[in-house]
């Protein structure tokens, strides 16, 4: 494996690239009709993609994102400090609170947003004092 490319189905790829932008604090590396790309941490790359672009790549094959009856299909998890952070500044661009920033059984303190198209955004940071499996 060379890359990995995590690619979202956006209704408006102009607003979604403002919303990451935000959220993200960093510029994308890639921004052409049809697809926006933000350089992750790691290498990772995150995709934005029209609906409509994805419906002309691949047809009819797949349901419409629109069409999904608001169930989310993914989560983006993304690690960062402070992720409250992130996370109020997901909510200050418009995204809808899901979960509030917590300590998880896991060892992360993390919360939960949904993005402008639905997408689950979770943000979370290693607790420093996380006793996991409590």
């Amino acid at each position: 494996m060379q890359e990995v490319h995590f690619i979202q189905y956006v209704q408006d790829q102009a607003r979604s690239k403002d919303f990451y932008s935000g959220v993200l604090q960093m510029s994308p590396v890639l921004v052409v009709p049809g697809m926006t790309q933000f350089e992750l941490p790691g290498g990772a790359l995150l995709g934005l993609m029209p609906a409509q672009g994805m419906r002309r790549l691949l047809g009819d094959a797949l349901l419409s994102p629109a069409g999904g009856g608001g169930a989310p299909c993914s989560e983006l998890y993304l690690v960062a400090s402070p992720a409250s952070g992130y996370l109020n500044r997901a909510l200050a661009l418009g995204a809808t609170l899901l979960s509030e920033m917590r300590l998880r059984d896991w060892g992360h303190t993390a919360g939960y947003c949904l993005d402008l198209d639905g997408h689950v955004l979770a943000f979370a940071e290693v607790a420093a004092d996380a006793a996991v499996g409590e």
